[in-house]
């Protein structure tokens, strides 16, 4: 028996490379950087001590060795993911396993976590966060609700709503001239170049400031009065009826879509149902 293995993100890195023919392509489906695939395939290739792939121009082809190793790749990925599936049976009874971004969890879910218990008292609900999007195919998920995920196999993939964007700060800083407020910045959909592609004005934003990488972050940073930010109306409901945040204009521009994806094995659940009806029942609510 080998005394050591491969690493088993190098073989999944391997695996979609090899079956797209492209390492963009499994960068891609994997959530990764296009670097951090051909990295991994480096890795493989160096334990194996001989090439898996052809590097043509841009393209790649599998060598013997490779196609070899896909075949086992794929068997070994499919018999992993479905015995991990298989572990459902040992859970608690009405247990639901529910992932989504920290920033959700936080400042949507957790503020509206009794209203849910006092509703099902009996549904065991299990939050994971992560940064990342789940393979579901891999983990023993329910449903996942978040900003950045896309369709996957095995699993329904159901839009929730389109949030929306619009700066806000402290009440206590629009107090401050606009030209001493300091500026806190997002990523991606968050940044403040989103609102200014969208045609929101002028509010007193400047390219330098604070910059979070997590939504959530971002709020509670202008919930603390640091600066002005531009934040989702969704995450952002609980903190304006709590008298944190206030907006800067009444402007709205759009924001990041959230989804939910449901596992094909879960939809049969009647507690999994239940959570989901209760979701979109509350998301509606937040959004009159």
């Amino acid at each position: 028996m080998l005394k050591h293995w491969p690493a088993l993100s190098a073989l999944r890195g391997f695996e979609a490379a090899a079956r797209l023919g492209s390492f963009h392509k499994a960068a891609q489906e994997l959530h990764l950087t296009q670097s951090a695939v051909s990295q991994q395939i480096r890795s493989l290739e160096q334990y194996l001590e001989q090439p898996l792939f052809e590097r043509i121009g841009r393209r790649i082809a599998l060598t013997d060795a490779g196609a070899d190793l896909l075949s086992t790749t794929q068997q070994l990925l499919q018999q992993l993911a479905t015995g991990i599936r298989r572990l459902e049976q040992y859970r608690k009874p009405h247990q639901v396993i529910v992932n989504t971004t920290p920033a959700f969890a936080r400042h949507w879910l957790l503020p509206r976590l009794d209203a849910f218990r006092a509703q099902f008292p009996e549904i065991d609900l299990w939050l994971l966060t992560t940064d990342e999007p789940p393979d579901m195919a891999e983990q023993t998920i329910d449903l996942a609700i978040r900003d950045d995920i896309d369709e996957q196999p095995a699993c329904h993939f159901l839009p929730l709503l389109q949030d929306r964007l619009y700066p806000a700060c402290h009440p206590r800083l629009l107090q401050v001239p606009a030209a001493q407020r300091f500026t806190l910045h997002g990523e991606r959909i968050m940044d403040w170049a989103q609102w200014q592609l969208q045609g929101g004005e002028d509010v007193g934003q400047r390219s330098a400031g604070l910059n979070f990488s997590d939504p959530g972050l971002l709020l509670d940073a202008a919930c603390q009065g640091l600066g002005i930010a531009l934040v989702s109306e969704l995450l952002a409901g609980q903190a304006r009826l709590d008298g944190k945040l206030a907006p800067l204009s009444e402007t709205l521009v759009p924001g990041p879509v959230w989804n939910c994806l449901l596992h094909v094995d879960s939809e049969r659940m009647a507690d999994v149902r239940r959570f989901h009806q209760w979701l979109e029942h509350a998301l509606g609510a937040a959004q009159a």
